[in-house]
C-alpha cells in the first residue's frame, strides 16, 4: 500500500538512503533539510524543515497535509554529534546536542501526531542509536540524547496504545556517513596529559569504527521492511554483530567488567 512518509534529515547519510529507498518502493516521500538546495538528484520530494524551529516544523507539516491529506509514517532521523569530556563540558554544548537530537524529535512528533491520531493510524520510527542503550566515553552528550529518545518513545507508545498509531525505535550501530566529518569536538581545556591522551584515543577509535561502518542502504532496507509491517516491533538493532551484541553483554556481565571492555575498546586503560 502506498503511504505518505516524512523523513527528517534527508540531505545525506542514513536519511538520504532511507528517503530514496522508500520512494523507490512507490511511497510518496518527503525528505527534509534545513537547506533543500543540498538535496539534489533524488527520487523523493525535498522540503525545507529545521527541527530546531517551531515555525519551520509547523509550516512543513502544514504543506504536506495540504498536499496529501495525511502523513502515514514519520521517520525522525535528523541528528548530529558532539564529542568532548563530560567532566569539563559547557552546558551550552549539552543544550545544542539536545536541541537537535531530542527536542527536534519532540517538536516534529508534536506537529505530526495530532493528524495521525485523527486518522486513527500511523507509524513513528524514531532513529535512536546503540549509544542510547549504553554509554560511550567522550560521546556522553550524544548518548544522553539518544537515551532520552528511548524513554520518550516508550512513554509515547503507552499513551498511543488505543489510537492506532505505532511507535518503533531503530538503534543503529556505526554506518559510513558524513556524520564523522560533521561531528563537533569540544576543545580539551584541562592541563592533564593522561586524560587528554585518553580523550584523543577515544576519538580516534570512534572515527575508525565509523570509517569501516556499514552501508547506509542496510539501514534503509530495514526501515522499508518496518514500514510494510502491520505490527512493527517496539525496537530494532541494526549494524555489525560485534556492536549489536553489546546491549546483551551489558545485561549479562557484571558492571565493572562491562565498563572495562568498553574502556579498553576506546583506549582508556
Amino acid at each position: 500500500m502506498k503511504k505518505v512518509i516524512l523523513v527528517t534529515g534527508a540531505s545525506s547519510g542514513l536519511g538520504l538512503a532511507t528517503a530514496n529507498a522508500l520512494a523507490e518502493k512507490g511511497h510518496t516521500v518527503y525528505g527534509t533539510s534545513r537547506n533543500i538546495e543540498k538535496i539534489k538528484a533524488v527520487s523523493f520530494k525535498p522540503i525545507a524543515l529545521d527541527v530546531t524551529d517551531d515555525a519551520s516544523v509547523n509550516d512543513a507539516i502544514t504543506q504536506i497535509i495540504k498536499a496529501e491529506g495525511r502523513i502515514d509514517v514519520l521517520v525522525n532521523n535528523a541528528g548530529n554529534g558532539i564529542t568532548g569530556p563530560l567532566y569539563a563540558m559547557p552546558v551550552d554544548f549539552a543544550k545544542k546536542q539536545f536541541e537537535v537530537n531530542f527536542f527536534g524529535v519532540v517538536r516534529v512528533c508534536s506537529a505530526v501526531l495530532p493528524h495521525m491520531i485523527e486518522q486513527a493510524k500511523g507509524l513513528v520510527i524514531n532513529i535512536g542509536s546503540l549509544a542510547g542503550l549504553f554509554g560511550l566515553p567522550y560521546q556522553g552528550l550524544y548518548s544522553a540524547s539518544k537515551f532520552a529518545i528511548e524513554g520518550y518513545s516508550e512513554s509515547l507508545r503507552m499513551e498511543l496504545q488505543n489510537t492506532g498509531v505505532k511507535v518503533s525505535v531503530l538503534n543503529p550501530g556505526d554506518f559510513k556517513t558524513d556524520f564523522t566529518g560533521n561531528r563537533e569536538k569540544v576543545p580539551f581545556t584541562l592541563k592533564n596529559e593522561k586524560l587528554e591522551g585518553e580523550f584523543n584515543a577515544a576519538v580516534a577509535a570512534m572515527e575508525k569504527d565509523e570509517s569501516i561502518g556499514a552501508d547506509p542502504k542496510k539501514l534503509a532496507a530495514q526501515i522499508v521492511k518496518i514500514v510494510d509491517k502491520s505490527s512493527p516491533a517496539h525496537s530494532y538493532l541494526v549494524g555489525a554483530i560485534g556492536q549489536t551484541i553489546v546491549p546483551t553483554l551489558k545485561k549479562v556481565l557484571p558492571g565493572g567488567i562491562f565498563v572495562k571492555l568498553m574502556n579498553d575498546h576506546y583506549g582508556i586503560k
